[in-house]
């Protein structure tokens, strides 16, 4: 099925500012990705775990975890995520269908037999991590 027409930027100057918006290396991921590696966990940056174009964040090959580092804005936090005023309907339908990957993906990875872990960018980069390490030393361990 082919891709959705994206819907259209108010103007030239609000999609240059979209495109230059950064995808990876924000500071919530760049805190994580330390604090793991502190922990001695090494991991593949910015890969896409199943084949296809969805990248995660962080993903541990061996033991099939994929981190996601959503920000609050982009994909919907419930805490944080805001509805912008201007160019309402515009907004509203691009935020919805990040949501709607988000969703998408994670079915997609697990039916693949991959975890997927998704981190608001809000949430404490230590506490992150133990959940990720949890996952990651669990799929590690040999089912008895």
């Amino acid at each position: 099925m082919p891709p959705e027409p994206l819907p259209r930027a108010l103007n030239a100057s609000v999609q240059r500012r979209l495109q230059r918006q950064r995808t990876r290396d924000t500071t919530p991921e760049m805190a994580i990705r330390r604090e793991l590696h502190r922990r001695g966990l090494r991991y593949r940056l910015d890969a896409a775990p199943v084949g296809g174009r969805h990248r995660a964040d962080v993903i541990f090959a061996r033991a099939r975890v994929a981190v996601f580092v959503d920000g609050c804005f982009w994909h919907r936090c419930p805490q944080h995520g805001l509805a912008p005023k201007n160019n309402a309907a515009w907004w509203k339908e691009k935020l919805d269908r990040n949501a709607a990957r988000d969703r998408h993906v994670d079915v997609e990875l697990r039916e693949c037999g991959w975890t997927v872990i998704r981190i608001w960018e809000h949430e404490d980069a230590v506490e992150a991590a133990d959940r990720i390490e949890r996952a990651v030393r669990a799929a590690a361990t040999p089912a008895l």
